[in-house]
């Protein structure tokens, strides 16, 4: 069973149209040491909500707008001198028929442990099954899991 996880972008600088036309690219430019250690416990075939935060996402507010899967685990991050960070490989699976914003993930008990909530500054972090399935219905998408 894979494990599930949400990364968070600002759209203006990487958004999830810019994943979906990528197909595959590297989750870089993380400088955080507890978002690090998320990207280290990543496996191949985990699944990540893709998450708008920031200016860009003003129009709607921040919020989960897809799903990626990661498709290689954490290796040395190219935009580093120090060879502390990692990066991940991802690709864009699904897109929410319903985007998630985070307005409705705060209004909703079932999520109020939520490592999005709890830790809100956190780029990475990890999303437990029953939340996964309960943003997933929250956002109208059917999804083994």
């Amino acid at each position: 069973m894979p494990n599930y996880w949400l990364l968070k972008s600002e759209p203006e600088e990487f958004g999830w149209d810019d994943l979906v036309r990528a197909g595959e690219a590297i989750w870089d430019g993380v400088r955080n040491h507890q978002a690090a250690n998320n990207m280290r416990a990543m496996a191949v075939g985990d699944q990540a909500f893709f998450y708008h935060s920031g200016p860009g996402a003003r129009k709607i507010g921040p919020h989960i707008v897809g799903i990626c899967e990661v498709t290689g685990i954490a290796a040395p991050d190219p935009t580093d001198d120090t060879d502390k960070w990692v990066v991940v490989t991802v690709r864009a699976t699904d897109k929410l028929p319903r985007p998630v914003p985070l307005r409705a993930i705060k209004a909703e008990p079932a999520l109020s442990d939520m490592a999005l909530l709890k830790q809100s500054r956190l780029s990475v972090g990890p999303v437990m099954p029953d939340e996964w399935k309960h943003i997933c219905g929250m956002a109208k998408l059917n999804l083994e899991l």
